[in-house]
């Protein structure tokens, strides 16, 4: 072979080795520009969905149907109401001191009261709680039930109280005592979660007296975590209603656990008949929420009469609340 073919072959050779190791070198690059893109497409969609979850749970729940009311049997077939109606007294005093936040926030987003898309009442309240939050016992107590209803309530739980109370905690995630099991007010019972009849992570919450779904925020101020007084009365014709004791409310209603609870006092009267009026002008920091709660009505119910699409409405404009 003559010098000039063997310095062709060399040359060519080092051609190839400098064309390969190039294009090792381009693929390892673009090999970690490719990680760092997965990366943080995976950030993005951990972003998306945190936000799903909390524009869900900033929302209301006017369009999820209410869960089946499981209060239809008694202790021994595993469901929840032993009782008859002969035995329920029109009249009870129930001591709630001691009360504990069932789940560590404190925002409703779905009211008690009564449905009219679905035909039925949603006989608790709804609070915002993120998947896997840790949900307490709100008094002390034995479980009653610990169960799962694919249908309404998903996994929940069910607690009787010393005071005569049950309270109820539903879609949750994970439970935390079995039943029979004593617990204190406050002991952990349970993980929030969306099982059940959800479209998102939140607890459902009841408190029921002899089977009777008492409205929780005629018992709870959920605003302030505590109980609106050390004691709530119990009367069949008015344990439906909400109580609000706020100085910013517009109106208070009047106290069920008075001893003149059959009474409206004058001062109370002229109260009332703000509450009972068909219209209301809103006012600075008002939206939806607050002025449906405040008037006994729904958001959707709300936007219904008033022809609103979103959760907001200006001040100084007068609407429809009947």
């Amino acid at each position: 072979m003559t010098l000039n073919k063997i310095l062709t072959v060399a040359v060519a050779a080092v051609i190839a080795l400098g064309v390969s190791a190039q294009n090792l070198q381009s693929a390892s690059a673009l090999k970690n520009k490719h990680d760092k893109l997965l990366a943080n497409q995976e950030r993005v969609q951990d972003k998306i969905r945190a936000k799903a979850v909390d524009d869900y749970a900033r929302g209301l729940y006017d369009d999820e149907e209410p869960e089946p009311d499981i209060y239809t049997e008694g202790w021994e077939s595993g469901l929840v109401n032993p009782f008859k109606e002969s035995d329920v007294p029109a009249t009870k005093v129930i001591d709630v001191t001691g009360y504990r936040m069932p789940i560590t926030g404190n925002f409703v987003t779905s009211h008690y009261g009564y449905r009219p898309r679905f035909g039925r009442n949603h006989k608790g309240v709804d609070l915002r709680a993120p998947m896997g939050d840790t949900v307490r016992a709100a008094f002390s107590g034995k479980v009653r039930l610990t169960k799962f209803e694919r249908n309404g309530f998903g996994f929940y739980v069910i607690v009787r109280h010393e005071n005569g109370l049950e309270t109820v905690y539903g879609h949750l995630s994970r439970f935390l005592v079995q039943p029979d099991q004593y617990v204190k007010a406050g002991q952990p019972i349970a993980l929030s979660g969306s099982t059940g009849r959800s479209t998102g992570p939140h607890l459902h919450f009841e408190t029921r007296f002899m089977g009777y779904a008492i409205n929780p925020e005629a018992i709870f101020d959920f605003e302030n975590r505590v109980a609106h007084t050390d004691s709530y009365t119990f009367q069949k014709s008015n344990y439906t209603q909400a109580r609000n004791y706020s100085p910013s409310h517009r109106y208070k209603s009047v106290r069920s656990d008075s001893k003149k609870s059959g009474r409206v006092t004058k001062k109370s009267s002229k109260k009332g008949r703000s509450a009972s009026r068909a219209t209301y002008k809103v006012k600075s920091g008002d939206n939806l929420t607050k002025i449906a709660k405040r008037n006994g009505t729904t958001v959707a119910n709300l936007k219904k009469l008033n022809g609103i699409k979103g959760n907001t409405v200006p001040k100084g404009r007068v609407i429809r609340v009947k």
